[in-house]
């Protein structure tokens, strides 16, 4: 068993109240809940940190496409023609 290290930490009531329930039904210690929601916690990126360099990357590109100006071609098909060949293609009948 990995060495221990003693933490005192302060939780809410109802927090207190969920933890002893939890671990009544799974059949742990108190501890062992806190162990595992820490490891589940620290074994994943946190959502505050970002790639600095990808976001960077992003806002040059769409400097570039805003630069460019609007879009000048004009687009050939309709929505409602993706829907029928897409059922057609799954041998449904036409929605409409």
């Amino acid at each position: 068993m990995a060495q221990m290290i003693r933490k005192q930490v302060y939780i809410e009531a109802g927090q207190d109240a969920s933890l002893k329930r939890l671990a009544r039904m799974l059949g742990l210690s108190e501890a062992e809940i806190i162990r595992r929601a820490i490891d589940r916690q620290t074994s994943t990126v946190p959502t505050g940190v970002r790639d600095l360099e990808a976001w960077e990357r992003e806002k040059a590109f769409i400097a570039a496409r805003m630069a460019a100006g609007p879009v000048s071609a004009k687009r050939t098909w309709h929505r409602e023609d993706l829907y029928e060949e897409r059922l057609a293609r799954y041998g449904r009948k036409d929605a409409r």
